[in-house]
């Protein structure tokens, strides 16, 4: 079954997450940027918080694809005990030096996630480079929070295609960015692992105003 993820910025938010029926709880700063970074210490405290009540995962920012910077802030997140690290996928020329980079992070055990943006074009074999780097999932969202969401940029063939892609190859597949309710129906037919939602569920669909419980009880009742 498709799980919910919801991204929180606070324990007050992680506890609405919880509260309303979240699977996941992801822990991000949408003031920052698509995948903002919470401060270590806060992140810290909503995963001591939790205390395991669910999944969790956390963004590392968003930074260039330099490989000494994504490793410090990757190795920095391996501390604080979150289940799942989120590394976006900026435009470059190659990913290569990054994902050899991290590949001693993933042959510890750590669980790396690498986003995908529906704006960026990438090559055709990305996929399958990320996967033998040892990541354990790919995430479609978006880069622009300009209200548009994968299914603006990406044809229902094209998004199918993608999807086949990835849960062939054993990957975990979520989809976010500035999706709600009404877009559950066409998402869940791409049977992803889990939808993410912050603006869809916050007042006003406002990513950056708080979480809005009611939005969040609709769309998990929607599953």
């Amino acid at each position: 079954m498709t799980q919910i993820l919801i991204s929180v910025t606070s324990i007050t938010e992680a506890q609405i997450a919880l509260d309303n029926g979240a699977d996941i709880i992801d822990l991000k700063d949408p003031s920052a940027g698509a995948l903002g970074a919470l401060p270590l210490p806060l992140i810290k405290s909503i995963v001591n918080y939790i205390n395991g009540q669910k999944l969790v995962s956390a963004t590392i920012g968003d930074l260039p694809m330099q490989p000494d910077l994504i490793l410090e802030r990757v190795t920095m997140l391996t501390s604080v005990n979150v289940d799942y690290i989120k590394i976006g996928f900026f435009e470059t020329s190659d990913y290569q030096p990054c994902l050899d980079a991290l590949q001693a992070i993933t042959k510890s055990g750590e669980k790396l996630i690498a986003v995908l943006f529906a704006e960026h074009t990438y090559s055709e074999n990305l996929i399958e480079v990320i996967k033998k780097a040892g990541f354990i999932g790919i995430m479609l969202d978006t880069a622009n929070k300009n209200g548009q969401t994968f299914l603006n940029y990406y044809s229902e063939k094209r998004r199918k295609e993608f999807a086949k892609k990835v849960l062939a190859l054993d990957l975990s597949f979520g989809l976010a960015g500035s999706l709600k309710l009404q877009h559950i129906a066409t998402v869940k037919e791409l049977d992803p692992t889990y939808i993410g939602f912050r603006g869809g569920v916050c007042d006003e669909n406002q990513r950056q105003l708080g979480l809005n419980a009611e939005k969040i009880r609709a769309i998990c009742n929607a599953m």
